[in-house]
């Protein structure tokens, strides 16, 4: 199950943030106590913390009291709202392998429940295990995740395989119209699990988009970037998410270290604990925006700027030192 702390990307908060606009809620009301706006979700790569994206959710939940706004949230979330996880599981041979995949990597989705999959002689289970959620917004996040397993199932398969059926620990709503609208039937509630059932005897058919070779490096990097996001919880990961927020004016040692209510002296001595050093995270967040920016087609001068360089030169000189080669080197061989 993910945690609480451990980072993920910013696109889901992105997207409640919007929806919530589309209710008329403000921005600063669906971000309430975050720390977040809806500039810095838009930032490229920006991971923000289950933490903070569940409070998103709660904000909204709070702000717009729709039964259904969970099921409207759900079915916004495609394949590629999930970026690299979307794209490795649309490019798996098949539904099983699929789901396989997608439960090996759930971290790299949005639920906050845990995932299994089960399987029988003619039907195949996912189970959403929502024992860990905060009881105020379970019923809303059960609800998200079952439409956004939906769609994704939906996107996968071209609608070929629909659900047979569906259950949910939730209480059963006043209304079930909405969810009979998004599922094509509605649903069991107040069950003892929260379950999607699949016909098992559709599962091996070929995925529409399948391609061995992009199905080997999407799980690759799906697996690279589970283990860079589990080594960034800690104090480590607090100083990369503040120094994210401003990649073109970074604070300094110092002023970080107050912003995290610690000395300065702490603040060295944790990072040192966690093998990292202010100076190290300060090269990886560049290195890693300069990447980014770099294979988006933004010109040398300008990443050169955004990231806080007064000499272009100067950040020439320190890609060479990360990469072993020259910023347009690599942008020519991205292209």
């Amino acid at each position: 199950m993910p945690t609480w702390d451990t980072p993920r990307s910013a696109a889901s908060a992105l997207l409640l943030c919007r929806l919530g606009l589309e209710r008329d809620v403000p921005e600063a009301l669906t971000l309430a106590g975050t720390g977040l706006t809806l500039a810095l979700l838009r930032r490229p790569g920006l991971d923000v913390t289950g933490a903070q994206e569940l409070q998103v959710l709660r904000n909204l939940q709070a702000a717009c009291p729709d039964p259904a706004l969970a099921l409207a949230a759900g079915t916004r979330y495609h394949l590629t709202t999930y970026g690299i996880w979307g794209f490795a599981l649309a490019s798996s041979p098949t539904v099983r392998s699929a789901l396989d995949l997608g439960a090996r990597f759930v971290d790299l989705s949005f639920t906050f429940c845990g995932l299994t999959v089960e399987e029988s002689d003619r039907e195949l289970s996912i189970v959403l295990h929502d024992e860990g959620v905060p009881a105020d917004v379970r019923a809303f996040v059960v609800d998200r995740d079952m439409a956004g397993l939906q769609t994704i199932v939906w996107e996968l398969t071209g609608g070929a395989l629909p659900l047979l059926r569906l259950s949910s620990r939730r209480p059963t709503p006043a209304d079930v119209a909405p969810w009979t609208e998004v599922f094509g039937q509605p649903p069991e509630f107040g069950a003892d699990r929260n379950v999607a059932t699949l016909d098992g005897r559709e599962l091996d058919h070929p995925l529409p988009q399948a391609d061995e070779l992009t199905a080997a490096a999407t799980e690759r990097q799906c697996r690279e970037l589970v283990d860079r996001r589990r080594s960034r919880t800690g104090v480590a990961g607090q100083v990369r998410d503040v120094l994210l927020r401003s990649p073109s004016d970074l604070p300094g040692v110092d002023l970080t270290a107050a912003g995290l209510h610690l000395s300065t002296r702490t603040l060295r001595r944790r990072l040192a604990s966690e093998g990292t050093s202010y100076r190290g995270l300060v090269d990886e967040v560049r290195e890693a925006l300069a990447e980014e920016l770099l294979g988006a087609g933004i010109p040398v001068e300008q990443v050169s700027r955004r990231l806080g360089y007064a000499e272009t030169s100067s950040f020439t000189h320190a890609f060479t030192r990360w990469k072993g080669t020259s910023p347009r080197a690599f942008a020519r061989a991205r292209r």
